[in-house]
């Protein structure tokens, strides 16, 4: 199974999401995890707009990147463009996309909606990249 990491700048809202979707969308088929630059909190918007569409990552946590091995992982994720201030070892996994989503951090729920239907759509689409290549 390929192992992914999600990577923002606080893992406290895209990178959230991801590891929500990836978890539910990708079970049985790839190891997820997320983490920031540096550790914060999960944004409870994030919460909330995760369960209006049945997923529920209330029990997830903001993580620090250096916490992790970048050797544990086959694909590293960034969801906030945050990809050139990674240190190498992460950017050079078998894959490396930066994906460059909008921050929803104080904006509408409506914009809230918007970032976690565009992660929705981008990670199975990853999922299905990853498991073709098996």
């Amino acid at each position: 199974m390929k192992r992914v990491m999600f990577v923002c700048k606080k893992n406290s809202r895209r990178s959230q999401m991801a590891e929500g979707f990836a978890r539910t969308f990708g079970e049985g088929k790839i190891l997820v995890s997320s983490s920031g630059l540096a550790a914060s909190e999960v944004d409870p918007v994030t919460i909330e707009v995760m369960s209006e569409i049945g997923i529920d990552i209330s029990h997830q946590t903001s993580q620090a990147l250096s916490d992790f091995n970048p050797q544990d992982y086959d694909a590293v994720i960034s969801l906030c463009g945050c990809g050139v201030n990674l240190p190498q070892e992460w950017v050079l996994r078998e894959v490396f996309e930066d994906w460059h989503l909008d921050d929803p951090e104080g904006e509408s729920i409506a914009t809230f909606r918007r970032v976690r239907d565009e992660v929705k759509q981008r990670v199975v689409n990853l999922i299905e990249t990853l498991c073709a290549t098996v």
